[in-house]
Order: C-alpha cells, then structure tokens, then sequence
C-alpha cells in the first residue's frame, strides 16, 4: 500500500531531523525505545504510529512533535502574492506556518465595513499579534477592545475571547498566532 501524503512527510522530517544530527538509525531507535523495523517503517512512511510513538521520536530528537508533523518545506525563499479581496464578508487567509518551539501561524484578515468577526479562545499560552496594513478598528480581548489605525500594532493574549470590529470602512490586517508546543 503506498504511504498517505502525511506519513510520507513524517518520514521525511524523521529521516531529515535524524540526518541533522548525525544520528544513525539504529541510535535513535534505541533512544525512543522502537525497533529498527519500526523506525524504518515510519522513516519510509508506511507506518501507522500513534502519536505516543511520534512523541518519543521527537524527545528522543530533540524537537517538537509539532514539527515532525509539518507538511511545509521551510527551506528557501517563501513568496506569498497579493490577492484580491473579497467584500461579502470577512476573509482569512493563511500565509505561512512556522515551527520550532512555537506553532507560530500567519494569516491575513479582511473586514468589511461594519462587520465584527469573534475569534474563538486559543490554547493557553497563545499569544496574537496584528498589524493593520489599512483601515481603522476596534480588536483585542472582548473585555478591553483598542481602537486601531494603519500601521498600529496590537500584541495581546489570544486564549481568552477576543474580537475585530470594523466601523464605516473596511480593514486588512495580518495577525501572527503563536501557540505553544508542549511535549
């Protein structure tokens, strides 16, 4: 059966991770405890694992599980064009997820005039951060929203409810989600 698009990125970040460190295959499956077999077969892709073997391939690497989980090449340049915006509603839009420590997400927010979009509490510890390209809003914790411009930043905790009000005119901004990864 050949390997799913996900368990063959697994294996490639597998074999990757373990090549950067200059480990042979045999060492880091004694050091997460798996057969050689077993490494094999994840490092080929055609494993199944449960994530309590991922996690022991991980500490046993010294990464984050969230990175042997990471589908995107973060090697060379990353382009991400403009794109039209689309006035029927809010639009978000990722533009790059970023691994290494933090889960760190990258979007770009479009508001129509008058319109609120309310964002759901996050993982404990999460933090946002906005820059507003153009247009003015009210954003941040429910509790205590701040009035923004262009070109205002707003850094604020994204585990608890937060909302982005528009007034009379539209807003484009981009907010960075940065979450932690725990192992």
């Amino acid at each position: 059966m050949p390997p799913s698009s996900l368990a063959a990125s697994v294996g490639a970040q597998l074999r990757l991770r373990r090549d950067q460190r200059g480990m042979s295959a045999a060492e880091l499956a004694r050091r997460a405890g798996l057969s050689k077999a077993t490494l094999s077969g994840l490092e080929s892709g055609r494993a199944n694992p449960t994530i309590d073997t991922l996690d022991a391939v991980a500490v046993a690497l010294g990464v984050p599980l969230a990175d042997l989980l990471a589908e995107t090449d973060d090697a060379g340049t990353h382009v991400v064009r403009a794109t039209d915006a689309d006035t029927s509603g809010p639009h978000r839009e990722l533009l790059r997820r970023v691994s290494g420590g933090h889960q760190v997400e990258i979007w770009r927010l479009r508001l129509p005039a008058h319109t609120e979009f309310v964002g759901v509490p996050h993982a404990t510890g999460t933090l946002e951060h906005l820059v507003v390209a153009s247009g003015n809003l009210s954003a941040g914790p429910t509790s205590d929203l701040v009035e923004l411009g262009a070109g205002d930043l707003l850094a604020f905790p994204g585990d608890v409810a937060h909302s982005y009000r528009t007034t009379s005119e539209p807003a484009d901004l981009t907010v960075l989600i940065a979450s932690p990864v725990s192992l």
